[in-house]
This record gives C-alpha cells, sequence and structure tokens, in this order.
C-alpha cells in the first residue's frame, strides 16, 4: 500500500473551489482515494425545501469494534476579493514553507493529514483489532442542516457506533499543541422586528417610532450580565449585530425596525431559558412604549462538555511528546460539528493553528502539516495497542 502524502493531498484538496453549499468535486475525490486504501464509502446526498442538496461521506475500514472516527468538512467560506490575495486562493502553492490557499487552515489540510495518517497506519498495522471510520460534510460553513446532523441521524438509524471521534477543525491560536478542545459554547441567534405607527416627524405624537423602541431593547439587551463563567467555560456573551430600518425619507417616522444578535453561552444555560429571559425583556419595553414586536430564533446547539477519559489523556500525551508543549482543555470559540456528534460519541477536537482560517492568504505551515500527520497516526497507534 503506498503511503500518501499530506502536503500533495493538501493542495489537491484546495484546488477544489467547494465554497458552501458547493460540493465542486471534492467529496467524490475523498471517496475515490479512501477506497483505494480499502474503505468502504457511502455518499450521503441530504436537502430541503429551502436550501441545496449537500454531499456527505461517511467511510469505514474494518468491520469490528472500537470504532474511531476522524470528522471535518470540504466546504470553504468564500475568498473575499481574490486581487487581495498574493496567490489564487484555489491554485495553492508554497512560500516559505507555508501553503497558501483557501481550506489550508480550515481544514483540508486537517484531512489530508489524517488520511496520510489512516495510510501509515494501515501500511504497518494490516490486522489492528477494531475500525477506522471518516465523516466528512460539505455544510459545516453554511447552515449546518444536510450535513453532519443529517449523517448523524443516519449512524443511529444505521446503529453505526462510534467509539470515540477527533474533529479536525483548527484549535491551536499560536503554536501547534496549544489546545484541545473538549466543548464548546451553545449559540443563539435571534431577529427582533418592531412595528410601530408611520408618520410626519412634525407630528410625533400622532405615530409610534419604533427606533426608540429598539434602541432601549438593544442597549438593555447589551448590557444584561447572563453568568460570570465556571470552571470550564468563559462567561455568555451577548452581541448585537445589526441595526436595521428601510427608510431613506429624512421626514418620515418609519412603520418597523429590526435588529439581529447573536449569544455565545455556557453550561449555565439553554436556547429555551435565553429565550425565556429575552421574551420578556422585549416584551416589558413594547409594553412600555406601546409598540408590538416579533422574534426570530435560530438555535444552533446548545453547550456541551465531554468529561476527559482515557482517550483523551492519551491524545494529550501524544501531542505533549510531538510538539513539546503541554496543551490546555478548552471550551472557547465558535460552535462545530462536534455539536452534532457529541449525542453519539465522545469527541475531542484537535487540528491545526487557527490564526489564518477564513482571512486572506489563508496558510499552514509545513512543519506543522508532518507533525499533525505524526499525531494523528500515533493516536491511532495509541488506540488500538
Amino acid at each position: 500500500m503506498s503511503i500518501i502524502n499530506e502536503l500533495q493531498l493538501s493542495k489537491d484538496l484546495i484546488r477544489f473551489p467547494s465554497i458552501t453549499p458547493r460540493d465542486a468535486g471534492a467529496i467524490k475525490f475523498l471517496s475515490r482515494k479512501l477506497k483505494k486504501l480499502g474503505f468502504n464509502c457511502k455518499i450521503l446526498e441530504f436537502k430541503d425545501k429551502k436550501s441545496k442538496p449537500i454531499k456527505n461521506l461517511y467511510a469505514k475500514i474494518g468491520k469490528r469494534g472500537p470504532n474511531i472516527c476522524y470528522a471535518g468538512h470540504t466546504d470553504v467560506v468564500p475568498p473575499g476579493n481574490i486581487n487581495d490575495w498574493s496567490v489564487n486562493p484555489f491554485k495553492p502553492v508554497v512560500k516559505k514553507n507555508y501553503l497558501i490557499g483557501r481550506g489550508a487552515n480550515d481544514m483540508k489540510s486537517s484531512i489530508a493529514c489524517f488520511i496520510a495518517a489512516v495510510s501509515k497506519f494501515l501500511n504497518n498495522s494490516k490486522k489492528f483489532s477494531g475500525s477506522i471510520s471518516l465523516l466528512i460534510t460539505g455544510d459545516e460553513e453554511g447552515y449546518a442542516i444536510n450535513g453532519t446532523k443529517k449523517v448523524v441521524d443516519y449512524l443511529k438509524r444505521k446503529q453505526e457506533k462510534i467509539d470515540f471521534c477527533i474533529v479536525g477543525e483548527p484549535t491551536n491560536p499560536k503554536k501547534l499543541g496549544e489546545m484541545i478542545k473538549i466543548g464548546r459554547r451553545g449559540s443563539l441567534s435571534g431577529k427582533i422586528i418592531i412595528s410601530g405607527t408611520q408618520g410626519h416627524v412634525a407630528y410625533p405624537h400622532l405615530s409610534k417610532n419604533p427606533i426608540d423602541t429598539l434602541i432601549s431593547i438593544c442597549g438593555k439587551l447589551k448590557n444584561l450580565k447572563l453568568d460570570k463563567g465556571n470552571k470550564n467555560f468563559q462567561k455568555s456573551n451577548l452581541e448585537i449585530t445589526s441595526i436595521n430600518v428601510d427608510n431613506k425619507a429624512h421626514n418620515v417616522i418609519p412603520a418597523r425596525a429590526q435588529s439581529q444578535f447573536n449569544i455565545r453561552y455556557n453550561n449555565l444555560h439553554t436556547a429555551l431559558s435565553l429565550k425565556r429571559k429575552i421574551n420578556k425583556l422585549v416584551r416589558q419595553i413594547c409594553k412600555k412604549y406601546n409598540c408590538t414586536y416579533k422574534i426570530n430564533y435560530i438555535a444552533n446547539g446548545d453547550s456541551f462538555l465531554t468529561k476527559p477519559d482515557k482517550t483523551i489523556f492519551m491524545a494529550k500525551r501524544v501531542i505533549k511528546k510531538i510538539t513539546g508543549i503541554n496543551p490546555k482543555f478548552s471550551t472557547t470559540g465558535g460552535t462545530s460539528d462536534a455539536r452534532f456528534i457529541r449525542k453519539i460519541s465522545p469527541c475531542l477536537e484537535f487540528g491545526l493553528v487557527n490564526k489564518t482560517m477564513h482571512r486572506i492568504d489563508e496558510c499552514v505551515s509545513l512543519t506543522d502539516l508532518r507533525k499533525l500527520t505524526k499525531i494523528y497516526n500515533n493516536i491511532l497507534v495509541e488506540y488500538f495497542k
């Protein structure tokens, strides 16, 4: 069996312009690559009325337990203005020991490192006792409706057991080895629409200005002291992300005003408890200003925490041995697909350095690529001892 090179596979994956929800052939390419290593591959396509079809891949080698899974995504965010890049974002280039391209950091190179690690592991351990799987989605950077969430439901129906999962998101702030994610904060987004009464600015007593109400609501929301955090999580935080009044006339009091917000919250709250708190606050203010309101919510997942077990501590030892850094356990950052996977399996998140993700000239150190491949390989070796 030939050993896969992580740098070459990273380049191959980056060349697919797989901007969510477009797959651009990346999933089929990975399926072919994994089949050559002996994996059984199933491409799962899900769709709904509101969004385009999403391709996902579940690949597995071995039929017995324990099953260790790697989860990742081939979709990437848009590159922005291509002219701002030093290279074509989908024609990867190595400069000064860094691979540059969209997805180099988040997270095509991580996928390449794991597959390279698996190829080496299988070459040295042809009769290992257990199974290895990969859950790859094309819908992590988007709405995450037809991606990992539905693959997890599919695995449940098929009674497919995953004993442990490594999510390959970029987790390290500055140096490879700094951080292992063992949980994530929850995310709740909301849109508040305030309806007043349109009228002439010279006769404000004949109108109900929804802007006054909305400003008061936004101020109260921003000043909400949700909690102080705890030993596992930082304090919860609410951010106002937009205020919009569709009014082009300077002498008209508008009929409506709206605002959007997002809350990143710890395990002291749930989406439901936060909704109740916000609904009560908005209702009280709208009653004071005699305006009506509507709130639409999108709950992207409650917070979760994986209690470190022997596998997580084993991974920590491997990371420290290879990088020379003792990684700390963390729950910081945004959401990830671990929020879906943790419903069927304990998991940790560990991948590359995240400081250039989503940025112009996204890049990854070639040294880090080699080290991450070695880390993943050693984890597999230790796991199946």
